[in-house]
């Protein structure tokens, strides 16, 4: 599978994965991506990830976004990600559930990372599904969990997903 945001574009998903691992961090892939990595058939325009929120592990996300060239969408500096009482401030006072990172020479290239877990993320790393594509190592959130969580959102393009993950099997 090529995923690529924009002809001609240097970054192809499986780089973002590649620099994820080389920073060591710890991710799950979530969203429309996860769903066609289970051999879905499904188009997405980004990258969703769940991430463990500890501020160790988002300063290396941080330094892998930076590293790609991806900066905050949101008038924030990106290292207010690490701290936990800005995120509660964004959830409670914005209803902010994802923070964007997005490339500013290709704004439709976007990493989402979700900063309002509706399920445990220590719990569902320990049934992660690890996948390689054209040799990138990509964590899936296990797969009934992509399910769980789409049905929590609800939108249609979630039911969608849900109804073909379910016809896929096992």
């Amino acid at each position: 599978m090529i995923w690529i945001w924009k002809k001609g574009e240097d970054t192809l998903y499986e780089n973002i994965f590649e620099q994820l691992a080389k920073n060591k961090v710890d991710y799950l892939l979530i969203g429309g991506l996860a769903v066609a990595l289970y051999g879905i058939p499904r188009t997405t325009g980004d990258i969703d990830l769940m991430v463990n929120l500890n501020p160790e592990n988002l300063l290396k996300l941080i330094k892998t976004m930076g590293q790609l060239g991806f900066i905050p969408k949101a008038p924030v500096k990106a290292e207010d990600l690490a701290d936990p009482a800005k995120r509660a401030d964004w959830i409670k006072n914005k209803n902010m559930k994802v923070f964007t990172f997005y490339r500013p020479d290709n704004p439709y290239a976007l990493v989402d990372i979700m900063i309002d877990n509706p399920l445990n993320y220590e719990e569902l790393a320990r049934g992660k599904k690890q996948v390689s594509d054209r040799g990138a190592k990509i964590f899936l959130i296990p797969k009934k969990m992509l399910i769980k969580l789409k049905e929590l959102s609800g939108r249609k393009q979630d039911l969608s997903d849900i109804k073909a993950l379910l016809e896929s099997g096992d």
